[in-house]
């Protein structure tokens, strides 16, 4: 027997799809509170020194967080070409965007103190506002669109042809998805505040915004719940789905109608996600009100953690559905990377994720405790 075919191609595609899944939720729990807190900067800290504490809670981490969307990216490219060829053709302003709005960040945070002048450092806590917000945002709004199903199709030697403009990604839905996006990680930026920040001023302001924030987040998934419920059509595969077949998409039959919320009926255990994501970011928002603050952090990882996975829970078998040609449309069965792929990438997963994971907890360790002026003042390594 071929090593490869130890695990079986169906279970390698599963195995994928969670981790996957594993990856952009480690992207939303770490990076997402450095947007969180960039979104918050100008709003939260009044004077330089108020402004320095918020950065450099979040300066020594960053770097490290934003590992998790380049594993992410790469992972979509390695384990699901197509997913990668289409998103990132037809995304392509969005991503560029999001790109450009990333690269803020790290220019924001080197340059910020380079010269002692109101306007030069206004200017560049701006740009950190932009680097937190757009990304924030957008990310949602990508969500939204692939819950709709996105304009394109596949040719017949599976070349995908994108059919839409960059103003079709505005759609109402999608921009109630950028709301909950943005609003569920601000609240997340406000918790690691609370947790990080020695000036009381600060802490008392993000507590506001990250209470607000996380009603927001709760009002609008519930909306955009209601609205995949009663107002958007599901997709699914029909007749007999082979799930250790070719890599594909034209080989199945899917059909569009009915609601994406029919995975409920089918699979009555996903609930457990959405039920966490009401509760976690409920629990952080109590958390904050009544000045928790390791509490309301991890409650609102919980939350973070149960909004994404409702997600892909009720799309699943689906990872990017085609709204112009549902046959198109891409699932965990068939937009695969080979058996052989999928195995050696497996290994290496196995063997170099502990090590990140250690690595990052280790950091965290090191890192940990608040950051105040005084000990900015002492340190010249900060921001």
């Amino acid at each position: 027997m071929i090593l490869h075919q130890l695990i079986d191609f169906e279970l390698l595609r599963l195995i994928w799809w969670l981790l996957l899944g594993v990856l952009l939720i480690g992207f939303a729990l770490t990076d997402g509170f450095d947007l969180g807190v960039g979104t918050l900067l100008p709003f939260v800290a009044k004077t330089d020194s108020e402004r320095r504490v918020v950065i450099n809670t979040v300066g020594p981490v960053w770097e490290g967080n934003q590992v998790w969307f380049i594993l992410g990216g790469g992972a979509i490219f390695a384990a699901w070409p197509p997913l990668y060829a289409v998103s990132f053709s037809g995304f392509y302003l969005a991503m560029f965007l999001i790109l450009a709005a990333l690269i803020l960040r790290p220019v924001g945070f080197k340059y910020r103190s380079k010269r002692d002048s109101y306007a030069w450092r206004n200017g560049w806590d701006w740009a950190l506002f932009v680097g937190g917000a757009v990304p924030a945002l957008l990310f949602g709004v990508a969500v939204g669109n692939v819950l709709l199903g996105v304009p394109f199709r596949l040719t017949e030697n599976l070349f995908s042809l994108y059919e839409g403009t960059f103003f079709q990604l505005l759609h109402p839905f999608a921009l109630l998805a950028g709301v909950v996006s943005l609003a569920m990680l601000i609240a997340h930026g406000a918790a690691w505040l609370t947790v990080k920040a020695d000036a009381p001023a600060v802490v008392e302001r993000a507590r506001r915004f990250g209470i607000t924030a996380g009603l927001l987040a709760m009002g609008g998934y519930a909306l955009a719940g209601l609205w995949l419920a009663f107002g958007i059509d599901g997709f699914a595969l029909v007749g007999p789905v082979i799930t250790d077949g070719p890599s594909n998409p034209l080989l199945s039959e899917v059909t569009r109608g009915g609601s994406w919320l029919a995975a409920y009926s089918e699979r009555p255990w996903i609930v457990i996600a959405p039920i966490m994501g009401f509760v976690g970011i409920g629990l952080a928002v109590r958390g904050l009100a009544r000045g928790g603050e390791v509490s309301a952090l991890l409650w609102s990882k919980l939350g973070i953690t149960g909004v994404i996975s409702s997600v892909g829970l009720t799309m699943f078998p689906f990872i990017l559905p085609s709204s112009i040609d549902p046959r198109s449309s891409l699932t965990v069965w068939d937009a695969s990377s080979s058996h052989l792929t999928l195995f050696v990438m497996l290994v290496s997963t196995v063997i170099f994720m502990p090590l990140i994971l250690i690595y990052t907890a280790w950091v965290y360790k090191v890192l940990w405790g608040k950051v105040g002026e005084d000990e900015l003042n002492s340190n010249k390594n900060a921001y």
